[in-house]
Formats: structure tokens, sequence, C-alpha cells
């Protein structure tokens, strides 16, 4: 059934005598979301449950206050948790490479810290002082003393047992020499050696070889006591400098007794103290290789007693909220920072840098879906950390190097954490079906809708929104009437006259430009006024392509026809979205109708410019025939349809109905009117669908015939079922009221179809035909022309091949 919409169902109005308020100073500040009780129930679900993989995904078009929200719930949720531990690596004294991963609470790593860098200082101060006393002194000049007058006895002894073989030991440049003595006690110098007979000489030789075994013995031995007294000043060394260490070591471990790893790291410490002893003690300067060039000084390094303090949570006020808004690899997990000295990258742990995942560990993390999956690593290292519950900072490039290079491998830390992505819907519904580990992973939706009911309830909280915007960014207050249009435009944002939008992010924006526009204007307040300024002036900034397709419309570069009647056309209405606005655009849709067996064509199938939805309509289009006219006998026609002058893409169903219409005055050589536009969908029975933007569309054909000249005759075709998505601008709500303008809603197909041509569809009577003078009998008529002229055509094909063939003349 077809209806003529009255003005007050173009458009529901907020009623500005339900508020109590004069402006929205007097309505208190608004506390926690609005319109998202879904979202907000799974949220506190999924941070109250501990158990592992129940991490969230909160989802939702853009500026629904998604991150708003999950910040606000964990801010209040982690104030009132338990502060977590600090993190600290130190040097791993039996493999350098690994360095210990120490946990402590909150705020004792950096007293550890320092603890540490004290302890240091005191053993530079007192290892020296040590190896300076009196009693050291003592020690070690008593254990030189003897072993030089043990020295001293055995080469004293040597020397006798020498000279009773005719030789003495004397020690020169090159050590110890055997030589050999004349009678009177003297050196036998070697021009008397080679005086001698050589009978004396090999004896002299042969008592040389003999006592030269002696000598290797005794020296064997003074070795032998030697090495002893090294030892012996070793463990001298040793126990003065455990003497001076002990105190400070044990003073650190009853501090820390509580901490297992840190008394075995303190154990090792003191081991590699007394180890290294000869770094504490000051060394005399080498002289420079080069003479005049002096040599920079090296100094020893003591980083191996430094604690790296990688989380510190002294400040920290209950459990971490860390949002990092560039979640790469490096960022999440951590690095390990190099310096070059000499040309060489050099590390150590105390280089190692966290990253958010250790900074929120025992807390929240939050995270852009979208930033996560553009980051190579970041999603697949999140999900193993989360799997296997640990930390792991690896260098991890290294596995595409083409050779293998030493770096640190620092242990891992457990991993305690809630993670919390945020992103749109379609990032959702792709992890969820494409990424198996994921809905392990990610166990909890919290699904945050765009729009809410429109009851008086929701009407006072969107007020109360509008006044905590206020007040929060200072902006001037709105009066009942503006607080009132703001909401009219949130029932627009949504498309639908009982709904509103919940995309806060848009209404404060208009918030903001209302409240410019009502300072421009020099007044105290923003009124209805200033907020339909502020709506205007922001279409008039974007418009620019809406207006230049009007323009050549206008000029007919563009052609579409808004008055007269034309054959087989009919003005079809498309929404165009640029992302910031989106309007409706008005475009001929033709059909052409001849004799012949092909069908329906769609011509921008043909052409592949149509989508599978517009193909599917196409396809209910000749259901819809076969169906109708076809009950009795069969048909046959050939047909097209176009979308004229449309170069892009044809996507979606809306313009079923427009594309029938069109179809069925070609066949039936019925004119249609001009003045009027169509959309609406259809299904196999005739009954109309409700399509999308419908205010867009019926604004895209009002402002063209507009501009042409409004002379009552102009209107558009909607399906009833999309009424109560009209939230039409107010000129078109004048218009319809003083009779310039009419919009129209239809049940049915034919409905619209009685419209534009002026005459009766026609029921089907008992005897299958349609009533004369109506749309349908000359349908069927047509269609019944067309199959006789077939049927003819095929009486002939087959008549000339029953005629004999003229027989070849002999010869």
């Amino acid at each position: 059934m077809m209806r003529k919409l009255r003005p007050d169902e173009l458009y529901r109005r907020c009623d500005t005598d339900q508020f109590t308020f004069a402006t929205t100073e007097d309505i208190p500040v608004l506390g926690g979301t609005i319109g998202q009780e879904k979202a907000l129930k799974s949220l506190d679900f999924g941070l109250g449950v501990t158990s592992k993989g129940f991490n969230i995904f909160a989802l939702g078009e853009s500026g629904t206050g998604k991150t708003t929200t999950v910040r606000t719930l964990l801010s209040d949720k982690a104030a009132k948790e338990q502060v977590p531990p600090d993190w600290c690596y130190v040097y791993n004294f039996k493999n350098p490479d690994a360095a210990i991963a120490i946990s402590m609470e909150a705020g004792q790593g950096k007293v550890f810290q320092k603890d540490m860098e004290d302890f240091l200082k005191a053993l530079k101060a007192d290892i020296p002082k040590a190896f300076e006393s009196k009693e050291y002194e003592k020690q070690r000049s008593r254990i030189l003393e003897e072993f030089q007058q043990k020295q001293s006895e055995l080469f004293s002894k040597l020397d006798e047992e020498a000279r009773q073989q005719g030789f003495t030991v004397r020690k020169g440049m090159t050590g110890v020499q055997l030589l050999p003595l004349k009678e009177d006690g003297e050196l036998l110098t070697p021009e008397e050696f080679a005086k001698l007979d050589e009978k004396t000489k090999k004896e002299l030789e042969k008592n040389g070889r003999m006592f030269q075994e002696r000598l290797n013995e005794v020296f064997r031995a003074m070795r032998e006591t030697e090495k002893f007294v090294q030892d012996m000043l070793a463990k001298l060394e040793r126990a003065i400098a455990i003497d001076a260490v002990n105190p400070l070591i044990e003073n650190l471990k009853a501090r820390y007794k509580a901490y297992q790893k840190i008394g075995a790291y303190l154990d090792n410490v003191k081991e590699d103290i007394v180890t290294h002893l000869e770094d504490f003690r000051p060394s005399e300067e080498q002289p420079s290789p080069v003479p005049l060039l002096k040599m920079p000084k090296q100094e020893v390094s003591f980083a191996r007693f430094t604690v790296n303090v990688i989380v510190d949570n002294s400040e920290t006020k209950g459990a971490p909220v860390v949002f990092d808004s560039n979640p790469t690899y490096l960022n999440l997990f951590g690095r390990i920072e190099y310096k070059i000295l000499y040309g060489m990258a050099l590390t150590d742990f105390t280089m190692i840098r966290a990253g958010s995942v250790h900074k929120a560990n025992g807390g929240y993390l939050v995270l852009d879906a979208l930033d996560v999956l553009r980051n190579p690593f970041s999603y697949d290292a999140l999900k193993r950390a989360i799997k296997h519950e640990e930390i792991k900072v690896e260098d991890i490039l290294e596995q595409y190097r083409l050779m293998s290079t030493a770096t640190l491998k620092p242990e891992a830390i457990p991993l305690d954490i809630k993670v919390v992505l945020v992103g749109n819907p379609y990032l959702y519904y792709l992890l969820s079906s494409m990424d198996p580990d994921y809905n392990e992973t990610f166990k909890v939706k919290a699904d945050f809708d765009n729009r809410m009911d429109r009851t008086p309830e929701h009407m006072e909280k969107y007020a109360a929104f509008i006044a905590s915007c206020q007040k929060a960014e200072k902006l001037l207050p709105f009066d009942r009437s503006g607080v009132a249009r703001v909401i009219e435009y949130g029932s627009r944002l949504a498309d639908h006259q009982d709904r509103m939008s919940v995309r806060f992010s848009s209404i404060a924006d208009l918030l903001r430009e209302a409240h410019y526009w009502a300072k421009k204007d020099g007044v105290s307040f923003v009124s209805a006024t200033h907020v339909e300024q502020a709506l205007s002036e922001k279409i008039y900034r974007v418009n620019r392509i809406e207006e230049r397709l009007r323009e050549a419309t206008l000029e007919d570069v563009l052609i579409v026809n808004t008055e007269g009647a034309k054959i087989g056309q009919v003005n079809g209405l498309a929404v165009l979205d640029q992302g910031d606005y989106s309007f409706g655009r008005p475009s001929r849709i033709s059909a052409r109708t001849y004799v012949g067996k092909a069908g329906i064509v769609n011509i921008e199938r043909e052409t592949k410019m149509s989508g599978r939805i517009h193909e599917k309509a196409i396809f209910i289009i000749a259901s819809y025939l076969g169906a109708k006219y076809a009950a009795r006998k069969p048909i046959s026609l050939s047909a097209s349809i176009t979308f004229e002058q449309l170069y892009d893409m044809v996507e979606g169903d809306s313009a079923t109905c427009a594309e029938m219409y069109a179809l069925l005055s070609s066949i039936a050589g019925v004119a249609l009117k001009q003045q009027y536009a169509v959309t609406g969908s259809m299904d196999q029975n005739g009954d109309v669908q409700p399509i999308g933007g419908v205010n867009q569309k019926v604004e895209g054909f009002f402002d063209l015939c507009k501009a042409r000249g409004l002379d009552g005759s102009h209107g558009v075709i909607i399906p009833s079922r999309n009424v109560k998505n009209l939230m039409l601008k107010q000129e078109i709500v004048d218009a319809v009221k003083n009779g310039k303008f009419a919009i129209y809603a239809m049940e049915m197909m034919e409905d619209g179809l009685e419209i534009l041509t002026g005459m009766q569809a026609g029921a089907m009577g008992e005897d299958g035909t349609y009533p004369e003078n109506s749309v349908n009998h000359l349908v069927m008529k047509r269609l019944t022309e067309i199959g006789e002229a077939l049927e003819k055509k095929k009486e002939e094909n087959a008549g000339a091949q029953l005629t004999p063939k003229s027989e070849k003349s002999e010869n």
C-alpha cells in the first residue's frame, strides 16, 4: 500500500519541555560511559577473570569511546590492586652471556642498585687500605725472607759442591752459570782453558756435565719453593681480601636474606673479587711503546658489580596500566643496546632495556590492534609471551642474518599480565576466523555499540554527556534548545528516529564547533541556532565534490530529468561516501526490450562493472517476471538494463525497484514520470525491502529539484520500512508541509508503479488476465506479442528446412 508521508514523519523532534535544566551548567558531571551496557559488562568480566587466556578485544566503530572507557575502567580497577615487584638484571659470573633476572618488592630494585654502588665504593677504598697495612707487610716480608734465606742456603751448598769438583756457580744476566776454577781458586779464563791439554779439557767437560744434572735438580727444587711462596702469598692476599670483603658481603646478605637469588649472587661477587684483586689495587702506568706518545690509561671495568633495574615500580600506585601507542617489537619486549668502540659494537647486561610488556607485568597492557598487526613480529611475539607466560629479550633479527653473532641471552622473566586489544570489528572477525591461536589467547569480546535507544532516560544521559564535555573543555553552556538539537543530530548519525549515536567523538566535535559560532556571535550560551550553523558550516567545508556533480547535472553534462515522462527510464538514487562526508546522487536507470531469447542483460555485469549483490538483484527481477507473467505460459524476451553515465562499479540492491520500473515501462510502452526518484530493494514476491542511506538519497534529489525549481510535482518514493530512518533537514520538512515536495512510502513494488505511470498496476483475475488499461495488462500483451513473433519466426524457419532442394541437371 502506498501512502504519502506527513511532515511530522520526516523528522523526530526533541521536546525541550522534558528537560528541567536551563543550561548545561545546571547538570552534574557525568560519571562513566553511557549506552554501552553490554561492553561494560564484558569488560568487567574480562578484567575480573584471572585464568589464562582471558585477555580482551574491545571492538567497535571509531569514536564510540572504546579507548576512553578501557582507560577509565583500568585506572579505577588498577588503583585498588597490589603494586607488582621490581625487576633487575645482574651479572652471571658463571655464564656472562646469560644475565640473571631478580624480582624484588616494589621500590627495592633502586635500593639494591644503590647498595651495590656503595659496596663497590667501599671495596675500592678498603681493599687497597688492607694491602697497605703493617700486618700484611709483616706477613708478606716474613714469607719472602724465608724464601730468600732458603734460596741462599741452597745456592751456597750448591757452590760448595761445585768447588769440590773444580767449578763455581755464578749468577749472571742470562741465569746461573757453571764456571771452571784454577787450582788457586781463581776463575779459569777462556784463553787459559784453550791452553790446557786435551785430557784435562775432557776431564773438565765430563765433570761439568755430571754436575749440571745436580744443578738442574737444585733449580727444580728452587722453582717448587718459589711456586710454594707464590701460593703462600696468594693465600695471604686472599685472606686479607676476605677480611676486607666479608663484613660488606655479610651486611648485604643479611639485608636481602629474603631473596635467595641475591644471596647466591653475592657469593659469586665475593669469589670474583678475591680472584681479581689486581682490579682493586693501584697499578703502575705502563711505558709507552712509542717515544713521546702518551698512551691512554686503561680503566678497569666494574660493570659486573652493577645492578640494571629495568622495571622500577617505586612510584607506581596500584597495578601498572600501560598504553603503548607504537607497539614495535623492541618497544614491547625491550632491546639490547650497543655502543661503538674502536669500530666494534659492544654490549653487556647493563645495556638491557625494558619494553612495555615488562612495565605492564603484574598489571594491564592496552594496545591498538591495527598498530600491533602493522609492526612485524609484534603480534606473534605477544601471543607467544602470553602462551608461555614469560618475557624474553631477544635479538629478533638474528635469525635473518647470514652469519650468527655472539650476543646476550638474558634469563626470561615470568609474565603475569592482562592484555586489552582495541580495534574495529573487521580486525576482530579477521583474527577470529583466520588465526587459530586467537580464540585461545583473547577469549573475551567487548563489543561497543554505535547507537542506543532514544528514551527519556538516555536523552537525560546524553544531556549529561554534553554538560561534562562542556565543563571539561570550558565551552559555553548549552541551553535546552541546543541540547535538543544535538540529540536530534545523534539520531541523524544513527539513521533512526528511535536511536541515538554513541559515536561521542563526533558529538564532541559538534559541541566545539557550536561553541565557536556562539562565541563569535557574542552570546553567553549555545542555542539550537548555533548548533545548526555548526552543522551547515561543516557541510559547506566538505561538500565541494557534491556541488561539482550537481553543477554538472544542472548544466546537463550529467543528464538527470526532473520533468516530463519517458518510456524505459527512471531516476534512481545512490550514495557516494567520501569518508568524511556522504551525499545522495540521482542517476538515470534505463531499460530496453526487444524480440529475442537473451533474457535480461545487465550491461554493468557484461562490462565487469557490477558487484555480486547487484547481480543478485538482476536475477531477482528475472525471477519476479517469470513468476508474475509466465504462470500459465512461457515468456521470451531480450532486455538490457544499465545505469546511464555511471563510470564506477555498481554494487548493492537498493535500485532493484527502479530497475524493475524501467523494465516494465519498456515492455509495456508506458512512460514514467521523471519528477520522481525511486529507491528500494525488493524480493521475488515484489515486497519492498529497506535500504541504507535513505536521508542522503532524499536530500540529494531534493537539492537538484530545488535548484531547478520546485513546482509541487517532485517527490521521492522510498520503502515504508525506511520511514523510521528519516531524519531529513528542515528545508525538506518545510517543502513537504507547503506542498512543494512529496515523499511516498511503498509496501509493494507495484505501489510505486502506479505513482510513476498514473495507471493502475492491475490485479490478475481468475482467468489469468489483467484489467484493460492497467500496466500489467500492457506488459502481458507485449510479452504475448513477442512470444507470437518468436513462434512465427520459428515456423518460418521450420518451413524453409522442409522445402525440397532443386535437383542438379544432368548432362
